[in-house]
């Protein structure tokens, strides 16, 4: 399994419920795809959202995100170091 980073620039700040409606939402499209959530970073301004994912490889969550009709900037795969 890979880590895969996405960058997100969210519309609105996004409150605690915010994400975990987007947690939600996402579940099924995400097991669809073989992907776990690792970790999640957001802004302090609440603007942008950084999410780590362990998956077969990028292609899979940009697949699972797409599904979900969520928007990013970018999705690459990464070394943890």
């Amino acid at each position: 399994m890979e880590l895969v980073v996405v960058e997100r620039i969210l519309e609105h700040p996004y409150t605690e419920e915010d994400l975990k409606a987007l947690e939600s939402r996402s579940a099924t499209c995400l097991e669809l795809h073989q992907v776990k959530r690792v970790k999640s970073y957001l802004s302090r301004d609440r603007s942008r959202l950084i999410c780590i994912y362990s998956a077969p490889d990028a292609e899979a969550v940009r697949h699972a995100n797409r599904m979900a009709g969520f928007g990013f900037e970018s999705i690459w795969t990464a070394d943890a170091f």
